[in-house]
């Protein structure tokens, strides 16, 4: 019997209406939703279930999004499933933590309220990025560090999709050279900054300053880090990971493929969207995807989740 993951989606697979059958029915994710906004002071229902501008704002963003995960997270707790090890693309690495025991759901809420915050006011003006399809991430790489300028790789998402983060004038003689190069397909992404660029780091210090006043706990569980795609395993590396994680690269593709050398063979994708699962059909097709973004996906989740266990 294999290991089983939750994996976590990060800003970008944000929609109006997420969640809203889970707090409509569970009480459990009613009172993790309604948590968040005691935590925050935000009408979180009305940003995550009404036609409205700021769900996709980052400083929304992320607390709509992440108040949403940990929801369905502790309805499956509830079910008594708990993974064997977990991770999270960007945001969706505080899913993880929760997951993992490292935060609380008070601790988690409030910093990622703050850290939305951080990311939105640190945004500068003549930032971008862009997926570079069909292209090594060697080549990429290579492209980034000639161009003159700031100009990095923000996500390593999965074979043949790579997004390259900086200032707009590099990012855009970055893909010309990558177009010469042989990229089939260089998209421009509309996106409120250059995130995971070190035009960031300013958004991590505070980030710091915030993370000194919240308790870290061991992890229960182990969890993969976008910065080192390795399992934290101590609570004295998680705060210092997630600082950097806001300015360095988010290694998704290595991230999964450390836990699948670790025995993963079910990956269970909690929140909104299917982004994390169209990324693991090019990573690797030999394990069981699993998604949660609706009640009746969750139904299903539970019910083959402990058909494992029992076969176990």
């Amino acid at each position: 019997m294999g290991k089983t993951a939750f994996i976590f989606p990060g800003q970008g697979a944000q929609y109006v209406g997420m969640g809203q059958d889970f707090y409509d029915t569970m009480p459990v994710c009613r009172q993790v939703m309604d948590k968040a906004g005691e935590i925050t002071g935000l009408d979180i229902p009305k940003i995550c279930f009404t036609e409205n501008e700021e769900i996709h704002i980052t400083e929304y963003t992320q607390i709509a999004m992440l108040s949403v995960e940990a929801a369905i997270l502790k309805a499956l707790e509830q079910e008594g499933l708990v993974p064997d090890v977990s991770a999270g693309l960007s945001l969706g690495e505080y899913g993880a933590c929760i997951a993992s025991g490292v935060l609380s759901l008070e601790d988690a809420f409030f910093v990622v309220r703050k850290r939305g915050i951080f990311m939105q006011e640190a945004v500068p003006s003549g930032g971008a990025m862009s997926a570079v399809m069909g292209t090594d991430a060697t080549v990429i790489e290579q492209a980034c560090q000639e161009t003159e300028g700031i100009v990095s790789i923000a996500n390593y998402n999965c074979p043949g999709q790579i997004v390259i983060t900086g200032e707009e004038r590099a990012v855009a003689e970055a893909s010309e050279k990558l177009k010469e190069l042989g990229a089939r397909r260089i998209v421009p992404l509309n996106v409120s900054g250059p995130f995971h660029s070190a035009m960031l780091t300013g958004a991590g210090e505070k980030l710091a300053e915030v993370l000194e006043h919240v308790t870290v706990g061991e992890p229960k569980i182990p969890y993969a880090a976008n910065v080192t795609a390795q399992y934290v395993t101590e609570a004295s590396q998680a705060k210092d990971l997630l600082i950097r994680q806001v300015s360095s690269s988010v290694k998704w593709q290595q991230c999964v493929e450390t836990m699948i050398a670790d025995g993963v063979d079910t990956f269970v994708e909690i929140g909104p969207g299917k982004t994390l699962s169209g990324f693991m059909r090019k990573i690797c097709r030999d394990v069981k995807m699993l998604n949660i973004q609706t009640t009746e996906d969750f139904t299903k989740a539970v019910e083959t989740l402990k058909k494992q266990s029992t076969e176990a």
